[in-house]
């Protein structure tokens, strides 16, 4: 890892990170606020004789990470929430061929063409699988700048290792931020080692031929490949659930927040233990896997939950299906571009704790 730290705007740390990592081929189409990240690819990985092109549309771009990954090459595509959306039936086909790449949402708020101020609208979209049919992504959420160039820098290996996309779902204020980073060492995509699965060049390998594809007309088999695909997602839960916890061990109340809005409930954690009030934050860094087996045990000690969201509330029913029943959950978001302050966090947890200054 290197020693330098260098200021960056989250976006294009993330496109640092990625170049790092051993990106063979970007895919992308402009959209706000994720055009440093684009821009910052074309630059490069032109720069290092690597693959970049800006697609036609955002159709077109999930579509040639679809060919690239296919022939084993460390693959990625970024965007803005309705960018994504247009991306998922690209994205389901990756997961029904069992392909890995890396796929960034700097999200935006919406619905629709919504506005370009930063939102967490899109947690639904990311965490059930926004296509069609029965599949999941890995879903990385950082919450700073830095966090935004190690998670894609590991996404990669992440992706390869359980051949299932990964999506890194950082909110637009994290892409537009600048903030110190220090990078870790460059991989040569020359030294990755081959995929079993790669197709392409089976004349000059003399290997078996090897046919990719997410279709499947059999019923029986095709529930046979998805039965074996969500016992691999079974796996990933078992291996890859990550989370932060602040302060939970005393905590009467728990801070349930990712992205941006974690940085909010720290500070007004801070403020609350000025004041006395026993508030703890649990942060969900892999959306999914969701790291509910931690929040059923903190529910077990008897804290209750407050999940604070910049959307109109989405994660809030993940925390109610991890705790269960078993405590309270209450919910304050704020949506369509607004950023919840410490103030108002703090007003929210003297409410529910009965405590005003």
């Amino acid at each position: 890892m290197s020693e330098e730290i260098r200021l960056m705007k989250g976006d294009e740390a993330i496109g640092e990170a990625a170049v790092r990592a051993g990106c063979k081929a970007y895919f992308g189409y402009p959209i706000t606020p994720q055009n440093e990240l684009t821009a910052y690819m074309a630059k490069h990985m032109l720069d290092k004789g690597r693959t970049f092109i800006q697609a036609e549309s955002e159709v077109a771009a999930i579509n040639m990470v679809y060919g690239a990954a296919s022939t084993g090459a460390r693959a990625m595509t970024s965007s803005s929430s309705p960018g994504i959306s247009l991306k998922q039936e690209g994205i389901s086909y990756l997961c029904g061929a069992d392909l890995p790449c890396v796929i960034v949402n700097v999200a935006r708020s919406g619905p629709g063409l919504g506005g370009i101020s930063p939102s967490q609208g899109d947690y639904f979209q990311s965490t059930r699988g926004g296509g069609h049919g029965d599949y999941h992504t890995i879903v990385l959420a950082p919450k700073s700048v830095q966090e935004a160039a190690d998670l894609t820098y590991e996404a990669f290996s992440i992706s390869e290792r359980y051949r299932i996309p990964v999506l890194v779902l950082a909110d637009g204020l994290i892409g537009q931020m600048m903030e110190g980073v220090v990078f870790k060492d460059e991989i040569d995509p020359a030294s990755l080692p081959p995929e079993p699965f790669a197709v392409g060049h089976q004349a000059e390998t003399g290997r078996p031929n090897r046919h990719v594809t997410s279709i499947n007309l059999v019923p029986e088999e095709l529930e046979k490949q998805n039965i074996v695909r969500f016992e691999r997602y079974g796996q990933v839960k078992k291996e890859l659930t990550r989370y932060e916890e602040v302060q939970v061990e005393d905590a009467d109340l728990v801070l349930v927040a990712y992205g941006t809005a974690a940085r909010v409930c720290l500070g007004a954690l801070q403020d609350a233990r000025r004041k006395g009030l026993k508030v703890g934050l649990f942060r969900p860094i892999t959306l999914w896997p969701f790291p509910d087996a931690a929040i059923g045990r903190l529910a077990g000690k008897g804290s209750r939950f407050l999940s604070v969201e910049m959307s109109m509330g989405q994660m809030v029913e993940d925390v109610r299906l991890a705790v269960n029943g078993r405590a309270p959950v209450d919910f304050y978001g704020r949506c369509g571009g607004m950023v919840p302050s410490e103030e108002e966090v703090l007003a929210e947890i003297e409410r529910i704790l009965g405590k005003r200054s």
